[in-house]
């Protein structure tokens, strides 16, 4: 009787999930370069010193922290983060990662991580993404098995629009999610290429993406990150102008999400810029109307832009200047700044709509001046564009009728089903 060979078991599992390295750098010429750009003076200083310290430490070996730190480091960095005024908000987890330099041996993993997660934030929330994105790698890179950790990077680096760098943390984040069996981080990951892929053009691969994100997320009942998906299917078939397919993903992802769910004005304002990009200005109207009150300042400065833009284009010059005004008033606050260009344009726009030539030429220049200074190459196109439009329009609209008011239209099932959503939810 022949006997038969023992074959072992193929180990495919461990191949395909290998956790694959991340980049860890940017276009900065040495590690932190970003963060002494970013933030000036002795608290710049500070800051890029702790960041080193945080990577040295998280990089050595066990046995080998304990030689990485000079004698008397630690007191003589307390009295730096005196010197520099640390806000504080973020002055204990510096103080942490001080102590780090007295007691490199004894520290906890997880607490010096959680320092560098707690700077993070506190940067996140000033607005200083490069220290932000610093931080939060560093955290990533003393625990390397923390799937979150991980996600954070790569959002963090999407954000400053470092592709590369932000789809290599992705794809780690997706491995180590896949071994710990979170699900959330792992599906959450596939939502994150899928934008970053639509951002790119390469509309096939987000489209796999979404569709990943989705699958592993029904499978486990993660409901806001099916809403995700099915909000990133919509933008994409928006952008590739599919509209009936996209106003389905519309609906599933307001009923993934439902009532008073945080994504919700998102959902809308996307919903909103896309009829209105369509011309379908009266149908846009009420949904901006609805979410404007839901958001913080600026983000709702966007809004109150595309109401007048919308209104300027049905004749309703009563709302329209009701939307300048308050537009006017936000676009004095500092933090309005990333939309105020887009909210400028909608203002000449829908002044251009209403025959208000001075009101646009105002909006459309101050648009142009702002995208300058703030060196956004698509706006400023786009500004010198409306400007030529306004002149021709004024040219050719002399003698022609100005819209008339809308009557108002039956508003659409899904347009009603999306404002009553709004509806649960508290004003910023």
């Amino acid at each position: 009787m022949r006997q038969r060979k023992f074959k072992p078991a193929k180990r495919k599992t461990e191949r395909r999930w290998r956790v694959p390295p991340a980049l860890t750098h940017g276009e900065d010429v040495f590690e932190g370069l970003s963060v002494l750009e970013e933030v000036n003076g002795e608290l710049g200083l500070l800051l890029w010193q702790s960041l080193r310290d945080a990577l040295l430490w998280g990089q050595a070996s066990i046995a080998e922290r304990t030689t990485v730190f000079t004698p008397g480091a630690e007191p003589s960095r307390l009295a730096a983060i005196l010197a520099a005024g640390a806000p504080a908000a973020v002055e204990p987890a510096l103080r942490t990662l001080a102590r780090m330099l007295g007691s490199a041996a004894d520290m906890r993993e997880e607490n010096v991580s959680l320092a560098c997660r707690e700077v993070s934030e506190w940067a996140d929330g000033q607005g200083l993404l490069a220290v932000s994105l610093a931080f939060a790698q560093a955290a990533a890179i003393v625990t390397p098995g923390d799937a979150a950790g991980s996600y954070q990077v790569a959002r963090l680096a999407r954000r400053r629009a470092e592709h590369a760098r932000a789809e290599s943390w992705y794809r780690r984040t997706i491995a180590l999610a896949r071994q710990a069996g979170d699900w959330s981080i792992y599906s959450l990951s596939f939502v994150g290429l899928g934008q970053l892929y639509t951002s790119r053009g390469n509309f096939p691969a987000a489209r796999r993406f979404y569709t990943r994100a989705l699958r592993a997320a029904s499978r486990n009942s993660l409901w806001t990150v099916v809403g995700l998906s099915h909000h990133g299917l919509f933008v994409l078939e928006a952008e590739t102008g599919r509209v009936d397919a996209a106003e389905e993903q519309c609906a599933l992802a307001l009923r993934a999400y439902g009532p008073g769910h945080p994504r919700l004005p998102a959902l809308a304002q996307d919903l909103a810029s896309f009829w209105i990009d369509r011309g379908n200005f009266a149908q846009a109207l009420p949904v901006l109307r609805a979410v404007a009150p839901k958001l913080l300042p600026r983000e709702r400065v966007v809004s109150v832009g595309g109401i007048a833009r919308a209104a300027g284009n049905v004749g309703d010059a009563d709302r329209f200047h009701e939307a300048w005004a308050e537009a006017l008033q936000l676009l004095q606050r500092e933090e309005c700044g990333e939309g105020a260009a887009q909210a400028l344009l909608d203002l000449a726009r829908g002044a251009s709509a209403l025959g208000l030539w001075h009101l646009a030429e105002r909006a459309g220049q101050r648009a142009l001046e702002l995208a300058e200074q703030r060196n956004e190459g698509k706006s400023r196109l786009l500004a010198e564009s409306v400007l030529e439009t306004v002149q021709r329009e004024r040219t050719l609209r002399t003698h022609r009728d100005l819209p008339l008011p809308d009557a108002g239209t039956v508003p659409a099932p899904l347009t009603e089903e999306l404002i009553r959503s709004l509806g649960e939810l508290t004003p910023a």
